[in-house]
């Protein structure tokens, strides 16, 4: 398994929230600040939120979808949002421990 940062986001491969990012629940959904670049940025939805906080207790990101009951006709859009937090650095791949 890559554990290159810059790999592209690939659903089939396991994710977690990355070390330094720490979510803050509100009830929009999250904020998410992370402590290495000092960045803010915000989950749009609680949904959004328990995917991410669920990543880590699955085995690949498409599996967490389903676990957490996401809509099948939103799988997409769930998966384009999980791409963009990987290229931001919100979620990191997983690797064995």
């Amino acid at each position: 398994m890559s554990t290159d940062p810059a790999a592209p986001f690939d659903p089939a491969l396991p994710y977690t929230l990355a070390g330094s990012v720490s979510l803050r629940p509100e009830p929009f959904g999250a904020l998410v600040y992370d402590y290495a670049t000092r960045r803010l940025s915000f989950l749009k939805t609680p949904l959004l939120v328990n995917v991410v906080r669920e990543l880590e207790n699955h085995p690949d990101a498409a599996s967490t979808l389903v676990a957490v009951d996401v809509p099948a006709a939103d799988h997409d859009r769930y998966l384009h949002a999980l791409a963009g937090l990987c290229e931001s650095g919100t979620i990191a791949l997983r690797t064995a421990s």
